[in-house]
C-alpha cells in the first residue's frame, strides 16, 4: 500500500509542476495530495518533497498556519468551480445537480471562513556584508 502512495505522490507532484508551467492547471490541490501520499508512503520522501523549493513556495504557509494568499484561493476556487460546473451543465439528473451546488457552496464558505488568507511575502535579497 505504501508503494501505491509513492507512485501517486510522484504523479502528483508532476502534475503540480506541470501546474507551475501552465497556467491553466493549478498547482497548489495537486502538491497538497502529493504531501499527502508522501505522508503515507515514506517519511524519508515526505522530508525530501517538504524540503523542496516546490513545497515551499505553494504550500509551505497553508501547512503551517492553515493560511493561503488570496491568489492561491482564487486559482483553487475557479479551477474547482469549472470542474464542478461542467457535470452541473451535462448531467440533467436534478438530486445531481443539488448536491454540486452543495458542494460548490460548503467549498467557497470553507475557503472564505476557514482558511486565513495572507499577503503573499515578499522575496528579500539577502546582501553579505563584508567587514
Amino acid at each position: 500500500m505504501k508503494a501505491i502512495f509513492i507512485i501517486l505522490g510522484f504523479l502528483f507532484t508532476i502534475i503540480g509542476v506541470i501546474g507551475v508551467i501552465l497556467p491553466i492547471l493549478p498547482t497548489t490541490p495537486f502538491l497538497l495530495i502529493a504531501s499527502f501520499c508522501f505522508m503515507k508512503g515514506s517519511d524519508k520522501l515526505n522530508n525530501w518533497f517538504k524540503s523542496t523549493k516546490l513545497y515551499k513556495n505553494n504550500l509551505e504557509s497553508f501547512d503551517k498556519n492553515r493560511s493561503m494568499t488570496f491568489k492561491t484561493k482564487a486559482v483553487i476556487l475557479g479551477f474547482a468551480t469549472i470542474m464542478l460546473l461542467i457535470p452541473f451543465i451535462t448531467v440533467p439528473v436534478l438530486p445531481m445537480r443539488i448536491f454540486i451546488i452543495v458542494l460548490i457552496i460548503l467549498k467557497y464558505y470553507f475557503f472564505i471562513f476557514k482558511i486565513k488568507t495572507v499577503k503573499p511575502e515578499k522575496k528579500r535579497k539577502t546582501v553579505l556584508v563584508e567587514e
